[in-house]
């Protein structure tokens, strides 16, 4: 049995018509960034994936309901309502249960996605292994759920505050495909280099189309993590972004800072430490993983 979803006229459509779809995550507008630039941010994201051929479908849980495909109304509310959830995958049942309103990280926003039918999803960065790992077992639920579920993930990379090495080492383990586009380095989310080599670099979305058709024709189940480099006039520096990590890793675990409450703080302290270059990053970013999620969703 399958649970319902309350779909867009736009998205419904496009699902009737067999048309590209792309698959939007609602924590960007909650806890990403602040009011009113995540509302602009998302709106303009949903029209660069228009623009380049394809449907956007924002995905969240609004009082206990599952959306795919946000109007003006329900986004705007999404990003300045105060007590909206962080849902991951574990908090799904909770939070629909409760009808509550929640935003959607990337392990639910692939799982909806899925449910939905919906093969691309772009977001900013992935979770993935914390540093300090080995001793606080702090993995994010993206992972597994990218070696289970047949959505492919557009981001900028594994989110820098985290131990990118171990999570391109898991993601291996879990027999996940990474693939650059066009460039033999994995970035690292605010910069275009993280100090590792790419596993696979492919050099169009024809290509990671075709990658994506052939995983999935084999019954190879499980996403593709799909990287895409900042653009380079838009990118911080590695060496400088490293040490405001630093710091914002050090102040939240002075403050007792845990759990998801982590991403969210350290990147509001990244953002005031680097005089809201950080964000701007950011925004950059995500445009450009919209643009590239659009096109491999036509392609596909």
């Amino acid at each position: 049995m399958s649970y319902p979803l309350n779909f867009s006229e736009e998205v419904k459509s496009a699902l009737d018509e067999n048309r590209p779809i792309v698959a939007l995550e609602s924590t960007i507008i909650s806890h990403g960034m602040p009011y009113p630039k995540n509302v602009a941010t998302a709106r303009e994201v949903e029209s660069i994936v228009r623009k380049n051929g394809a449907t956007p479908a924002t995905i969240a849980i609004l009082n206990g309901n599952i959306h795919v495909g946000l109007n003006d109304d329900q986004m705007e509310s999404l990003g300045n309502s105060k007590g909206v959830w962080k849902v991951s995958l574990r908090d799904m049942p909770y939070v629909v249960s409760q009808k509550l309103n929640g935003a959607t990280t990337v392990a639910a926003t692939m799982r909806i996605a899925s449910m939905a039918g919906i093969k691309i999803f772009v977001t900013g960065g992935i979770g993935g292994v914390h540093r300090g790992a080995e001793t606080t077992m702090d993995i994010s639920a993206d992972l597994t759920e990218m070696s289970q579920t047949n959505v492919a993930v557009v981001s900028a990379g594994v989110k820098s505050i985290l131990d990118i090495g171990l999570t391109l080492e898991y993601l291996e383990t879990l027999g996940v495909p990474v693939v650059t586009f066009g460039s033999p380095d994995f970035p690292s989310f605010y910069s275009r280099k993280s100090g590792f080599a790419t596993p696979l670099q492919l050099n169009s979305p024809k290509e990671i189309a075709d990658l994506l058709k052939a995983k999935w024709d084999m019954g190879l189940n499980g996403s593709v993590m799909i990287a895409n480099p900042i653009p380079a006039d838009k990118e911080y520096p590695f060496e400088k972004m490293e040490s405001h990590i630093s710091a914002a890793l050090k102040a939240a675990k002075e403050k007792g800072i845990t759990g998801k409450e982590t991403t969210p703080f350290i990147l509001k302290f990244i953002a005031d430490a680097t005089g809201g270059e950080s964000l701007e990053s950011n925004i950059a970013l995500v445009f450009n993983n919209a643009e590239l999620g659009a096109r491999i969703a036509v392609e596909f």
